[in-house]
């Protein structure tokens, strides 16, 4: 049985499915302590985009959030994929 990663996820399923994996892992933080959330709209293999809501849409520390421990906690799994923030989704 192959090794696993947060959420029940194969360490060897694809990097969209394990970066999927990431960003729902960082959104439960967010919304835990911080009352917002993060989820990946899109990824073409080399930007993920993610939309930030609850608390952190209209937050002035919004871009801190995404830029700091969103795409820094990307970074240090996936040092060659880009974050950028998506358009809210209505």
């Amino acid at each position: 049985m192959p090794d696993t990663i947060d959420n029940g996820v194969s360490a060897d399923a694809p990097v969209e499915q394990r970066l999927q994996s990431l960003i729902e892992n960082l959104s439960s933080y967010i919304e835990y302590y911080h009352g917002g959330w993060c989820r990946l709209v899109s990824f073409d293999g080399k930007v993920a985009r993610v939309e930030l809501g609850g608390a952190c849409e209209g937050c002035p520390l919004s871009l801190n959030t995404l830029h700091g421990w969103i795409a820094g906690t990307v970074r240090q799994f996936f040092p060659d994929i880009a974050i950028e923030e998506a358009p809210p989704q209505r």
